[in-house]
């Protein structure tokens, strides 16, 4: 991808999963990747394996549920990777499937302090040095769930329909600063959080067997399904595209 060799990213969540793909991903296009999440061991894991491979990458434990925790964490990467960062993907998330009416307040408290305040938190704090230095890309990954809703998901959902929408609005008021905002929307996604959603064993087959079903490219999405887009989203190729959200799901959610 243009323009992307010699960058700097963070990536939230990069510990496993799709953020460990990203990661991976931004670390071969030539970028310096901060390794964001709360797992300091998964961190660790992540920029070995980026190390393994001769990129850069720089291990920080943060919680982005805490704004004061973010802003520390952003400046421990900025200094150790020794630039401001160009790139910022808010990756995190987290959820369990519930219905909502057997849901409370301390599980609303939760999914929204991790999903929903944890990219306000981790887009203010860098945002807006990337607006005084009048560059930057951010990228978001939120999911179809907030596109057209997932039963059992309901907090989730709203959380990530908040993002897309969040991601918009901010999208018009930096974009006269050169900074773009987009939001990729992953379908359903073997990874460590799917087989928490759905379980294992015979039961939890089945529910991946009918997703499946409903896929029409007969599959649910793998990590590396991602990262292509998320580094073209933060590359020069697509510095005239701000404010999109674009559903990475084999078809399942398509819409015009």
């Amino acid at each position: 991808m243009r323009g992307l060799k010699g960058k700097t990213a963070i990536v939230t969540g990069a510990g496993s999963g799709i953020g460990r793909a990203i990661a991976l991903r931004l670390a071969a296009e030539g970028v310096t990747v901060g390794v964001f999440d709360i797992n300091p061991a998964g961190a660790g894991e992540t920029v070995k394996a980026i190390e393994v491979a001769d990129g850069k990458a720089v291990a920080v434990a943060c919680d982005i549920t805490d704004y004061g925790a973010v802003t520390a964490a952003v400046a421990e990467f900025e200094e150790k990777a020794g630039a401001p960062a160009d790139i910022l993907v808010n990756n995190a998330g987290w959820d369990t499937p519930m219905p909502f009416l057997k849901t409370d307040e301390a599980f609303w408290q939760k999914v929204t302090a991790i999903n929903w305040f944890g990219p306000l938190h981790m887009t203010h704090a860098v945002v807006k040095g990337m607006a005084a230095r009048k560059s930057g890309r951010v990228v978001n990954i939120a999911s179809d769930a907030g596109r057209v809703g997932s039963s059992g998901e309901v907090v989730y959902s709203g959380c990530k329909g908040a993002t897309i929408a969040f991601a918009k609005a901010l999208a018009r008021e930096v974009a006269r600063s050169n900074v773009t905002i987009n939001t990729v929307c992953p379908g359903p996604t073997d990874t460590p959080a799917m087989d928490a959603f759905v379980g294992t064993g015979e039961q939890g087959q089945k529910i991946r067997d009918a997703m499946v079903r409903g896929v029409p490219l007969g599959r649910i999405g793998a990590p590396d399904d991602y990262p292509g887009l998320v580094a073209f989203l933060a590359s020069d190729d697509a510095a005239f595209m701000t404010g999109q959200t674009i559903s990475v799901s084999g078809g399942l959610s398509m819409h015009g």
